[in-house]
């Protein structure tokens, strides 16, 4: 499709102005995050490049998730571009009007939208998940790791005086409650010791709880008991805070995690509500465009900028928290997790309907 002159113009306008404001967050998100990196590893034996680095791969995200702020203010100061340079009145001369100026810089923010999730979104969650890979091997926690696949969740940790290693397989997950466990004891040397096999544990508390027990030693004696007493360093609530930061996850590994928490009975309401987040967001950030635009050309009496910047973070405020309570009401289930996703989307739909029925009046 050949673009005409006006339409180059006012996309080139629109891209430029997102990628000032693009420009303007990333210094800013790395003067903010670059402190708290430093704190962290003040009292780590690191590489003094670390901080910087794991900085760097941090951008991205925080980019990613401020898109519709970003947008909206790159389509605040595209209007400023416009007034101030009196083009306004020349595209209106031509048969240009507010409505066509509208669908333009939205069709942009669609396609842009699209190519975000499809290409940027997968390169900054491989740029999280690095960062979060690196600040792992730092932390005090390395010698544990649990992962889910569709063989169950597993865990590996060692004893508390490193003298023993410990597997844990569960088939299945519930509140509470690990299902169908096995629990592999090894020395230094990863030679077996003995095997726990548990019809169920209730996970609370890092003292675990495991009912109907066999313990089957080495020396191939087998131990039944009633219950057994287990000291691990999770509980219920570090296990289900496993992918807690769902961002370092692309699309497909989401999906794929979406499935193995289903294979194992847990809920995968969380990882739902970040997939739709996904791919809601071309058209949130086309809303976020009108939403701009309708304000921009009923705003026209503000010639302050500072108050139009203002104007735009409030907006940006009230959008973010009918978001996060609506998000809110699908992590608990209130809501379906679709519909806590999208209803903000509708609602935002029809006000931006309701404001371009009225845009081109005087």
């Amino acid at each position: 499709m050949i673009l005409k002159q006006h339409e180059r113009y006012l996309t080139n306008l629109f891209l430029k102005n997102i990628i000032i404001i693009i420009t303007v967050f990333v210094f800013l998100s790395f003067f903010l995050n670059i402190f708290e990196e430093i704190k962290y590893f003040e009292n780590k034996n690191s590489e003094t490049y670390i901080p910087i680095f794991l900085t760097i791969l941090n951008i991205p995200s925080i980019i990613f998730e401020i898109l519709p702020f970003i947008f909206l203010l790159g389509v605040m100061f595209f209007f400023i571009n416009i007034y101030e340079r009196d083009e306004i009145e020349l595209l209106r001369s031509n048969g240009i009007d507010n409505l066509k100026i509208t669908f333009i810089i939205s069709i942009v923010s669609l396609i842009l939208g699209i190519i975000l999730i499809v290409l940027y979104y997968s390169f900054s969650a491989n740029l999280k998940s690095l960062y979060l890979n690196i600040k792992y091997k730092y932390s005090n926690t390395n010698d544990h790791l649990a992962i889910v696949n569709e063989d169950g969740l597993w865990i590996k940790e060692k004893s508390r005086d490193d003298r023993r290693i410990f597997i844990i397989n569960a088939k299945n997950y519930k509140i509470n409650n690990l299902e169908n466990l096995e629990i592999t004891q090894l020395d230094n040397e990863y030679k077996l010791i003995n095997t726990i096999v548990s019809e169920k544990a209730d996970i609370k508390q890092k003292m675990w709880i495991l009912t109907n027990v066999k313990i089957y030693s080495k020396d191939r004696k087998t131990e039944i008991l009633d219950s057994y007493e287990y000291s691990s360093s999770f509980n219920e609530k570090i296990i289900s805070n496993l992918y807690s930061n769902l961002n370092s996850l692309n699309i497909l590994q989401l999906m794929e995690l979406k499935d193995n928490y289903k294979s194992i009975g847990y809920s995968a309401t969380e990882v739902s509500l970040q997939l739709n987040k996904i791919y809601s967001l071309p058209i949130y950030l086309t809303l976020t465009t009108i939403i701009g635009a309708i304000l921009m050309f009923k705003l026209t009496f503000i010639k302050s900028k500072f108050f139009l910047v203002v104007i735009g973070v409030i907006i940006s405020v009230i959008f973010y928290y009918i978001n996060y309570f609506s998000i809110l009401f699908g992590k608990n289930e209130t809501l379906p997790v679709e519909l806590s996703v999208w209803l903000p989307q509708i609602l935002i739909f029809l006000i931006c309907t309701l404001g371009l029925t009225k845009l081109n009046e005087n």
